[in-house]
This record gives structure tokens, sequence and C-alpha cells, in this order.
């Protein structure tokens, strides 16, 4: 595979303003724990022997190999010290610096009292530049003006964050794929076609596969976040396909293919889930790359200190369709959930699954039986097609855990539908909350384009699911955005940041909130 072909304009933005040289790496993207870091780093070239990092005077370690050709490895350092700030050096096997240092602070351990904590927050940030609507329009923003977002997000110097779901766009069997054969036939010009019945690696998927995320990852985050932990939750179309189910095809679960495709992507341009004391080792999607590694795919946390918990869950690779006992995710998941949102032993804790509580664009796969009328409205009149009763009876099991802890500031930070809204749930059928009513939440995306908003898609916003009684905050708005939430002592404050497409780009490097909300114990 030539230079060219693997990652388009992904060396041009690694650089930072203060002329920080990316030399040979294409992309850099860490996470990490109180003692623990995961990186996962591309080259512009491939490497025949494996790449050496090294923190501040500790014994390097040697990079793991992703892919065949040898452009993408990662590195698994045990053993660090929390809270400490370690400078990374990233060198050839003979020692020769492959980039300019980096610095990279650790998490705070859990016994640890610290004052604040700010994360960033956004959903949608995948679309490949060369994909077009039917009437020729992009159908993704320009990936400089997704690059302006993360440079704004930066400039809040927050201590991590977290990206919710579709960060691939690359449908092969749903109708957005099939869409007057429009979208399959310029993915096959960019791409060219994936065989599902081979694997990914070490067969011509490798190639489709680079080719399609690496302008939508890679190209799109260069090195950029370096020095800001990052935590990637997958959502539905990061197994390659829409969410859908009809008599002819019923996307989810992933199939043997879309789950490869979804774990190789994961393998190659984001971290894994790190372990984390308080959450089990053997919930699904946990797995060995190598003995002891311990990391996880699907469910994932960010400990900080005493202060704050965030549960992140992806509620797609291993949803069931079992009618009352159907859940988003497994029942071991959801014990996990409930276990520690009646925890007593942080200040804070949020969750954040991978779609939305609160609304409803009438899609299959959401927690509740809406769907659309003929005239755009949400209906719970017909029946929706493959939805399952399971799915609302975890969301209300949930929404009462949430509730029931007191102490603590019932919070849910989702991504999906393309859109920024805030509300507080009070009952949700029979099941009453009201008493410490949760405070949902979208987070705002940062690729949608024209034709991809579910106005665009469905001739309406999404809105506010049926069954539910919920105190609007926030009304749905489509627009590209993001969120920066800051937690303290008592309070966690959230700031929702919006630009619509045709306000000048410019504006974005001094977005400030269009709200504030505020919430406290």
């Amino acid at each position: 595979m030539r230079r060219r072909e693997f990652l388009i304009g992904a060396a041009a933005v690694s650089a930072s303003a203060a002329g920080w040289q990316s030399g040979r790496v294409a992309h850099l993207l860490p996470a990490v724990s109180d003692r623990r870091l995961l990186l996962k780093t591309s080259f512009t070239e491939p490497q025949e022997q494996a790449p050496l990092l090294q923190l501040d005077s500790r014994r390097p370690v040697a990079g793991r190999k992703g892919d065949t050709r040898g452009l993408f490895w990662s590195f698994d350092v045990d053993g660090l010290e929390p809270s400490r700030r370690y400078t990374l050096r990233l060198s050839g096997a003979r020692g020769k610096p492959l980039c300019d240092d980096w610095p990279l602070r650790m998490l705070p351990p859990p016994s640890d009292n610290p004052s604040r904590l700010r994360l960033a927050i956004y959903t949608c940030a995948g679309g490949h530049e060369g994909i077009h609507d039917e009437q020729d329009r992009p159908a993704f923003l320009p990936l400089a003006v997704r690059r302006r977002f993360l440079e704004r997000i930066l400039s809040f110097e927050p201590d991590a964050l977290i990206a919710i779901g579709d960060h691939v766009y690359w449908d092969q069997r749903s109708s957005i794929a099939n869409r007057g054969r429009h979208r399959n036939e310029q993915q096959t010009r960019l791409a060219g076609d994936f065989h599902r019945s081979l694997p990914i690696f070490g067969t011509p998927n490798e190639d489709v596969l680079l080719k399609a995320v690496g302008p939508q990852i890679a190209a799109l985050y260069g090195t950029l976040l370096r020095s800001t932990p990052v935590y990637f939750v997958q959502d539905d179309h990061d197994y390659f396909d829409n969410d859908e189910a009809s008599d002819a095809l019923v996307t989810l679960p992933p199939d043997a293919f879309m789950l490869r495709a979804g774990r190789a992507t994961r393998r190659l341009f984001y971290p894994e889930f790190l372990p984390d004391e308080k959450r089990p080792d053997g919930l699904a999607g946990s797995f060995d790359f190598e003995p002891g590694s311990r990391q996880a795919e699907c469910y994932g946390t960010v400990r900080y200190g005493r202060l704050a918990e965030v549960l992140i869950y992806d509620c797609r690779r291993h949803l069931s369709l079992t009618g009352p006992s159907a859940g988003f995710v497994p029942s071991t998941t959801e014990q996990w959930l409930m276990d520690r949102t009646a925890g007593k032993d942080t200040r804070h804790l949020v969750h954040v699954p991978s779609i939305p509580f609160g609304w409803s664009a009438g899609k299959w796969g959401e927690w509740y039986a809406d769907i659309l009328d003929a005239q755009g409205k949400l209906t719970v009149a017909r029946p929706k097609p493959y939805w399952q009763q399971g799915w609302r009876n975890q969301h209300d099991r949930i929404l009462q855990a949430m509730s029931a802890n007191r102490d603590r500031i019932p919070l849910l930070v989702s991504g999906d539908l393309h859109s920024h809204a805030i509300g507080r749930i009070h009952k949700s059928g029979v099941v009453d909350v009201s008493a410490h009513p949760p405070t949902v939440m979208i987070a705002g995306p940062i690729s949608t384009g024209a034709s991809g908003w579910p106005s665009a898609a469905r001739n309406t916003l999404a809105q506010s699911a049926i069954g539910l009684e919920m105190d609007t905050r926030v009304p749905v708005v489509e627009h590209n955005g993001f969120t920066i939430a800051d937690f303290s002592g008592n309070e966690i404050q959230l700031r929702l940041f919006g630009w619509k497409e045709g306000t000048p780009v410019e504006a974005i490097s001094t977005l400030g909130p269009f709200h504030t909300e505020t919430l406290r114990v």
C-alpha cells in the first residue's frame, strides 16, 4: 500500500500551532487510568521493527503490531505513578525519534480527592470527505471544520475526552447504504468492496478497511489529542451498518463480518478501555490480546479519584432480541451498572450509553416503541417491527437505580441523534422517579452534514419519547457542537456549544456556550 493511499492529509494536520513536529507519525490517541497507559498510533510508512515508547527515564516499551504491514502499533504500559505528568518519546528500533516528545498526565488514584474534573463530550464525528448525498452535496462536514471543533475543545484544557459512537460511516447493507445505489457506488470507488466471508487482516479486506476508515479517524485526529486521554464507545455505524430491522434484514446484533470490522477498527485506531477495580474483567467484550491485558472493548470506566466515575457502555454489540427479557446490554453488564450506581465511593457518577434516554426519532434500535406515522409524529398505535419490550424494561431499571441514590446528581449523557438536548425525566410509564429526577442529555455531533440530520432523513426532529414525563430544559436542536462538563464537590456544570453550517467557519474558534445548565445535589 502506498503512503498516499493510507491516510490522505493525516500528516498535514499532525503538527500543532506551536510547531510540534509529527515526523513519521500519522495519528496518536492515548487512554490512561491512574496507573496504566494504552496508546494507539499509526505511521505514514510501515515500520519493519517494533517502535519504542519511553516515559521519562523508564525502560522503553516495544509496540505491538496491529496490522499486517506495520503501519499500526499500540503501546500498553502498566505500573505508572498516579497523577504524574510524563514526557513521552516515540522512537524507532535504533533509537531515532519518530516525532517530537510530548506530555501526558495520568489520572488520580481512587483514594485521591481532586477538586475538579473537566470532560469534553461529543458524538458522530465520522464521515469520509469523498461521500456525497443524492444532490451531490458533501454528506459530512469537511475535516478542516471538524478539526476546528477539536481545537476549540482543546482550548478548554479538558482532563479527558469522551467520543460517543459513529466514528465511522461506511454502511454495507442498510437502506442508507443502498439508497439509489448512490452511497455504495461511491464507497466502492473510494476503497473497494468488502468480502464478508473473509477475515479482515491478511486479506483484501484489510486494504478496504484502511482506505475506508483511515480518512475518517486518523486523518481527523492526527496528533491533536496526544496529550488528552480519550475514551471511544462504539455505536451502530461503527459496526458498518445502520440500526434497521425488517423481514428482509435485521442489522443488529452484529453478524460475524460486522464484528470483525468493528473490532479491527478499534484495534487499529483507538484505545480499548483499561481495567478498573470495580468493573468485572469478564463482562461481554472483554478479551486478552496478550495474557493479562484485561482490556475491554464495550464497557469502560473513567475513574477520577473520589470525585467522579463515568460508566461508558456500548448498546449495540450485545443487544438481545428475546422479548421481555431482552436488553441493550447483557444482564451481567446491567448488574455492574446497578452496583456502581448504588455505590458511595465517588461524589459523582455519570452514565454514558451509546444511545439516548429521553428522545426518539422513531428508529428501530431505540429504548422506545415509538414509530413515525405518515405525518412524521411519533406513535405507538402500531407496533414497531422487531422492537423488544425488554429494552424499555432495562431503561426503566437504569432510571430507577439512578434516582434511588439520593447522594448523587443523577446524570446520563448520550449521542447518536445528531443534536443537543437536555431534560429531566420524572416518570417513565408507571415508573415514578420524580423524587430525584435523572437529567438526560444529548452531547452534540461534530461532523453531520445537511443530509444527515434526523429531520432530513425522517422529516422531523427527534422528539420526546411517548410515555415519558420530562421537564425539557433544552429542546432538541440540530447543529454541530459539543459539551464541556465541569465536576466539582457539589455540582456539575454543563456547557453546550453549537454551530450551524452556513455560519462563518472562523466562529468555531471563539465559540461560546449557547446554554449552561448547573446541576446541584
